[in-house]
């Protein structure tokens, strides 16, 4: 049993932790980055003197940003998901194979 313990935390949970620690890490700056974009393209718009080329690159900025924060979220949410699959299979091994 503690083979299999160990082997799951080892290869199911500290992975998970690692790519929600690393997924969060990288989400907190993009979404810094993404409120001054938005900001940006906000007063762009509003811009009495901005081109419809500017606004449009200023909108392109803004989705770029939204992307990156979309995809950092799914890698939270898909390490959160490891490290519960990894701790359900923890609390669901059998004591009556402890022998291995």
């Amino acid at each position: 049993m503690k083979w299999r313990y160990l082997s799951l935390l080892m290869l199911v949970v500290v992975p998970g932790i690692a790519t929600t620690t690393i997924s969060l890490y990288y989400m907190f700056p993009e979404w810094k980055a993404l409120d001054a974009s938005y900001q940006n393209y906000t007063q762009v718009a509003k811009s009495p003197n901005s081109k419809v080329q500017d606004i449009l690159i200023a909108e392109a900025a803004e989705n770029r940003h939204r992307l990156n924060c979309f995809a950092e979220g799914i890698g939270t949410i898909l390490g959160l998901v490891i490290i519960s699959i990894g701790i359900h299979g923890i609390c669901t091994l059998s004591p009556s194979k402890s022998s291995l």
